[in-house]
């Protein structure tokens, strides 16, 4: 399934693309992985009148889930991709980190290989910030990509990317991933808008979630913006291994239930203690940890 706009789904055949609705009982189902998202494998059949309907989707190989802030049940939007993109603006709006750690947790939840662009580069102070995050993210075992869509810098590291398979492009309102895109493949003409002069928050300008097909290659997943990045489908029990410098450490705490926050004999503070896990990426840890 390529489309989805307004309860419409766009799929993707052999003979060409076909629009559908969903049959009623994918959407009265309690099962959030039940629900048709961009990505999805479906199957569609022909009813009576001439109209079609998605009636079951296959099992995902990965997938990408949210949740609003303070929202209790986890929104699959996106599926079968084979990275996340996690994109920040060094400055207008101003990166994050702990935004950063929240979509990286929400791509290694969901089985996908994560990286991380930081955009804007070309802004005041914007290279100085970018080195400190790139040098945080990279020792985390994340790949960096600096980026301006203005000056060009880090432009076609980021084609390389997106265009190795597919991907999915997550990241605030305003930090510029339809300015990317459009960078990258002008064709899209993928709108824009500045960010808010008072909020400093981009305003959302993806109205649908779709997959896009790049010319010269790559698929990318477009969703709406994310103002609220809330946690995505991940247990207080598994959120140790979705922190990719964490998995080198676990297994070696003393206490089979350490939760690397106080426990002695915590391998994964020892870690943090000799500098081989950075104590940012520490306390992004337990403040999600808190939060689930």
């Amino acid at each position: 399934m390529i489309e989805a706009t307004g309860g419409i789904y766009t799929v993707r055949t052999g003979e060409g693309t076909v629009e559908a609705t969903v049959r009623g009982r994918l959407k009265l189902s309690g099962n959030v992985r039940d629900k048709v998202v961009i990505g999805d494998r479906v199957g569609v059949v022909e009813v009576w009148g001439g109209g079609r309907v998605i009636e079951s989707v296959e099992p995902r190989r990965t997938y990408l889930a949210r949740r609003a802030a303070g929202g209790r049940v986890a929104k699959v939007v996106a599926a079968n991709l084979d990275r996340l993109v996690v994109v920040a603006s060094v400055a207008d709006p101003p990166a994050t980190p702990g935004v950063i750690d929240r979509m990286l947790v929400m791509g290694e939840a969901g089985g996908m290989d994560a990286c991380v662009v930081l955009n804007k580069v070309d802004l005041a102070r914007g290279r100085a910030v970018a080195a400190e995050l790139a040098e945080l993210y990279r020792f985390a075992g994340y790949g960096v990509v600096r980026t301006s869509a203005v000056t060009g810098e880090g432009m076609e590291a980021f084609r390389e990317v997106i265009r190795a398979g597919s991907s999915a492009l997550a990241g605030p309102s305003g930090v510029g991933k339809s300015t990317l895109l459009n960078a990258i493949d002008p064709r899209l003409e993928l709108r824009t808008r500045e960010v808010g002069r008072r909020s400093r928050a981009g305003r959302h300008t993806t109205v649908s979630s779709r997959l896009i097909f790049l010319d010269g290659g790559g698929v990318v997943a477009d969703t709406p913006g994310f103002s609220d990045v809330g946690l995505g489908d991940v247990s207080r029990a598994e959120l140790d291994h979705c922190f990719a410098d964490f998995r080198p450490f676990l297994g070696g705490c003393h206490f089979n239930d350490c939760v690397h926050i106080h426990e002695p004999g915590c391998a994964i503070l020892a870690a943090v203690g000799a500098g081989k896990i950075r104590r940012a990426r520490h306390d992004s840890y337990g403040t999600i940890l808190e939060e689930l």
